[in-house]
């Protein structure tokens, strides 16, 4: 602990109205804080002198001080090393009095959103879904953009922003879409955002009411629930069949106000929505007055076609809002998303975003638009693309010669993860749970579903993964397999 913090917590705590004396003060203020820990055992307090011209006081007022909690034993002093915490004030861990946990005191929603927030264990390494390979990132390439422009930075890049995002990021990104996606925007249709999950609050805040009614995929993305949740929102499951979301399987009646949908590569069964069933999507929405909000979180990484068309680009009306990130394609600590919004709400959601979250970070979208204009981001796609491809391969092979028979794996056309199908009489939780203790992650399947879940089994998330931690990986869920008893 350093000792000017000592210091300016004294000069706070000190009393200098008080009949107490100052000298007395002192003494009472540091027995407590030494004997209730917070200044543990071998703290080294200011000088004298320097604890006296910091407070204001007479040298002699601090030495009194000292002096006598040194006879009391509570500090020593050692020449040349100046005056400390004696060590029978040390506080080990775990020897403190446990902490009495008061109520929460959430409100309900925010008790429903609470629940809506578990914190996933394993957030790297096998099988960990959705961490991409950022080892390989070519790292040096981006750290010279963004040092460059953090030196070229300007004053206005450095204040409160209203603008929906930098110009130039917004235009590029525009091109890539329009190419790449099939998306029909303008750079003026974007929102630059501070990643997915805002994106996907911000448009639950401002498309819908509290208690209106928003259909989300059945198995579907937990960080979309609890976006949607935390905006108020009803959330109703809306079951993925092997053509993708499909409305006739919805069993409540009641229209919804707003559809969550991964159709181009659906979270986390990895099934990529037909032709047939987008255009029924986009018909019942559009009776039903609803609003679509596309998440298209890696559709870059297809493996034996090219990637599908945005629904966005299908929509007569615009009817669709469409959500993109970096955090699957670059690395997820970057915190850049953005959405593309019709011209009729591009004002509101830029005025929603400025009032409720800022804007920043606009020499990191300047080194951004250069990384994608200079061709960094297409050719890392590109080597990550075959990277995530072979890494699948060697998951499948893997998995082939460890544990032929008891999984049944998902096609794996496209994205960073499969799905293994487990036998009925092995319980996911439980596999789960034995894994982590091994130091390997294995998601169960049915922390995906709204309701009861219809499948059990597993995500297993390879992008991130080398070759010796598939391998060993492979082997703990082998061995868990075969040691499980029906």
């Amino acid at each position: 602990m350093h000792a000017q913090w000592i210091s300016e917590a004294l000069a706070s705590a000190l009393d200098r109205h008080s009949k107490e004396g100052l000298s007395r003060q002192l003494m009472r203020l540091l027995r407590l804080w030494i004997s209730s820990g917070r200044l543990p055992g071998n703290t080294m307090l200011p000088a004298s002198r320097e604890l006296a011209a910091n407070l204001k006081l007479g040298r002699n007022t601090v030495l009194n001080a000292y002096e006598q909690l040194q006879a009391e034993g509570y500090l020593a002093t050692q020449q040349g090393a100046g005056t400390y915490v004696t060590l029978l004030f040390q506080h080990k861990a775990g020897h403190e009095a446990p902490l009495r946990r008061q109520p929460l005191g959430l409100s309900r929603r925010g008790s429903e959103l609470y629940q809506y927030c578990p914190m996933p264990q394993g957030l790297h390494g096998a099988f960990a879904p959705g961490v991409p390979e950022i080892r390989q990132f070519p790292h040096h390439c981006w750290q010279q953009l963004l040092a460059r422009h953090q030196r070229q930075a300007t004053p206005a890049s450095l204040l409160y922003r209203d603008d929906g995002g930098l110009q130039p990021l917004r235009e590029v990104l525009a091109d890539y879409l329009q190419l790449s996606r099939s998306v029909r925007c303008s750079p003026q249709q974007i929102l630059i955002t501070q990643g997915a999950q805002q994106a996907l609050e911000l448009s639950a805040r401002l498309l819908c009411d509290a208690g209106d009614i928003a259909w989300v995929e059945d198995p579907g993305y937990a960080g979309a629930k609890a976006a949607l949740r935390g905006a108020g929102l009803t959330l109703i499951a809306a079951p993925v069949d092997s053509e993708g979301l499909n409305p006739a399987l919805v069993t409540d009646a009641r229209p919804p106000r707003l559809i969550y949908t991964t159709p181009s590569h659906q979270y986390p069964s990895g099934v990529v929505m037909t032709l047939a069933r987008r255009l029924a999507l986009l018909q019942h929405a559009e009776q039903a007055g609803a609003w679509i909000v596309e998440d298209d979180y890696d559709s870059e990484f297809r493996y034996d076609s090219q990637p599908q068309p945005a629904l966005q680009g299908l929509a007569r009306d615009e009817r669709v809002i469409y959500a993109g990130t970096f955090s699957k394609v670059m690395y997820p600590g970057l915190r850049i998303g953005y959405l593309v919004v019709p011209d009729s709400l591009i004002d509101a959601f830029r005025a929603a975003q400025a009032r409720l979250y800022r804007e920043g970070q606009y020499p990191v979208q300047a080194a951004l638009a250069d990384f994608i204009a200079g061709g960094h981001f297409a050719r890392h796609i590109r080597r990550m693309r075959e990277l995530y491809r072979e890494r699948q391969h060697l998951l499948r092979r893997a998995l082939a010669d460890t544990a032929a028979g008891q999984l049944t794996l998902s096609p794996g056309e496209a994205g960073m993860h499969l799905v293994a199908t487990l036998p009925a009489h092995i319980s996911e939780t439980a596999i789960s749970e034995a894994a982590a203790a091994q130091g390997v992650w294995l998601r169960p399947l049915g922390r995906h579903y709204l309701g009861a879940a219809t499948q059990h089994g597993l995500v297993l998330g390879y992008a991130g993964v080398d070759q010796q931690a598939i391998t060993h990986g492979s082997q703990v869920l082998a061995s868990l397999l075969n040691g499980a008893t029906p």
